[in-house]
């Protein structure tokens, strides 16, 4: 069973559920159910979020409320495993090409601008500051430690 949601918790659920709200009527357009979940900290993929639109509005033209919404929120927090720095590092591994723990400067750039919850050049030149970039490369792992802790 999903755990209660504190009063708090509903308060912060609704201020970004009402973001979505655009004609005030309480309730969000079904399509934007994903992009409301991201607003309220939950990081479905997007085929979870096709199947729960699918599940709560086959037709595709549906408005959603707060009621009706924050089952599905207790669901995907349910379900949630934290990410932790060593799915961060197992994630910039990937563009590790010759395994040596570094990427450079421009692909890290480009993972951070381009996929994922993506950052503006400027919110990636504040993170730069405080890297120190040898050769133009970053090592990944004190990269993400570095972020995590500041």
């Amino acid at each position: 069973m999903a755990k209660q949601l504190t009063d708090r918790e509903v308060e912060e659920i609704q201020d970004g559920f009402s973001l979505y709200d655009t004609i005030g009527d309480g309730k969000v357009d079904s399509h934007k159910l994903g992009e409301v979940l991201r607003a309220v900290g939950q990081n479905p993929t997007n085929i979870e979020v096709a199947k729960i639109v699918k599940q709560l509005d086959p037709e595709g033209n549906r408005r959603v409320s707060l009621d009706v919404f924050l089952p599905v929120y207790q669901s995907m927090r349910a379900k949630a495993r934290p990410f932790g720095q060593d799915d961060f590092v197992d994630s910039l591994k990937v563009f590790d090409s010759d395994g040596s723990g570094t990427i450079s400067a421009g692909e890290l750039r480009h993972v951070l601008t381009s996929i994922g919850e993506k950052l503006s050049d400027d919110e990636v030149d504040a993170l730069f500051q405080s890297i120190d970039f040898a050769q133009g490369q970053v090592n990944y792992e004190e990269f993400i430690k570095t972020i995590l802790n500041s």
